[in-house]
């Protein structure tokens, strides 16, 4: 399985379990593209699965990396070593 995390804005996010990671995934009428991964994380006090980021669409590749990085706070997966 892949962990999907869908970056939604500064303060929210969502995970889901995924078979597979398309390119573009459209949640609640909202297209969301694949920014990152899927990566395998390296293993820490336990396994993790894969991990693919993903954002609204419409972000240019700037406003993603400003969400990504204001996300990484609360989202533990955005900190772990690929």
């Amino acid at each position: 399985m892949i962990s999907a995390i869908f970056l939604i804005d500064a303060k929210t996010s969502q995970t889901e379990h995924l078979e597979e990671a398309p390119e573009l995934l459209d949640r609640d009428g909202r297209v969301f593209s694949l920014r990152a991964g899927p990566r395998q994380p390296q293993t820490t006090d336990h396994t993790w699965d894969p991990v693919a980021v993903y954002a609204p669409d419409e972000l240019t590749e700037e406003e993603f990396q400003d969400l990504y990085w204001a996300s990484r706070e609360r989202i533990p997966e955005l900190n772990l070593k690929y």
